[in-house]
């Protein structure tokens, strides 16, 4: 399965035109933003998982990261309501549920295979910009944009913009809550917030490599 596989290209999915795809797990949906293989991928999507619902308890050879979108997420190792980001780097295992049910933006099979950096911590809804990730490859933050706040950055490693909550326009067209963007290295990035502004998950710099092979 190729998904928006071609990374010098720009995507942008948009959640209220993408179907739910349902999962192997029962009560467990998917919307697929970028995919390169079937059940174990390369993948960025969102993850709905109905009350009571969980998966079975499974290795991320090549790492997992994610953002609680809504309720709370669980396993093995505590509970993350919204707002938690974690970083489950190669090597890590859990057992995924959500006993009120949750939705999460996870990204798999997308780390270096030497990384062993785990990261858990919550946002901070107050800060303009809160670095949750960074290392020599890729940053990753949640920013807060004002009402009419415009954004421009170059992003010679490329970008994802994800919206958690809020508004912007880019390039003509306007992105909404859980809508999706990933611009290819040497992109520039311009943006302006909607009128009640805009929080959003960003990461730079991740993509030349995949834009290399």
């Amino acid at each position: 399965m190729r998904i928006n596989a071609d990374f010098t290209k720009r995507a942008a999915v948009h959640f209220e035109d993408t179907p739910w795809v349902p999962s192997p797990a029962p009560g467990v949906e998917r919307k697929m933003l970028d995919r390169i293989g079937e059940e174990v991928a390369r993948a960025t999507t969102i993850v709905r998982f109905a009350p009571g619902s969980a998966f079975d308890a499974h290795v991320h050879d090549g790492g997992e990261e994610f953002l609680v979108l809504d309720g709370v997420f669980q396993d093995e190792h505590g509970d993350f309501p919204a707002g938690s980001y974690v970083r489950n780097p190669p090597t890590t295992s859990h057992t995924p549920a959500a006993a009120e049910g949750a939705v999460i933006l996870v990204k798999l099979h997308q780390f270096d295979p030497a990384d062993r950096t785990e990261v858990k911590t919550r946002a901070d809804g107050g800060a303009a910009q809160q670095q949750l990730f960074q290392d020599a490859v890729e940053t990753v933050t949640l920013q807060t944009w004002g009402p009419h706040h415009a954004v421009s950055l170059q992003a010679p490693g490329g970008l994802e913009v994800f919206v958690v909550d809020g508004s912007y326009s880019e390039n003509g067209e306007d992105f909404t809550r859980w809508d999706w963007l990933r611009l290819p290295p040497g992109s520039r990035f311009d943006a302006t917030a909607g009128t009640d502004g805009a929080k959003v998950w960003m990461k730079t710099g991740h993509l030349s490599q995949m834009t290399a092979q």
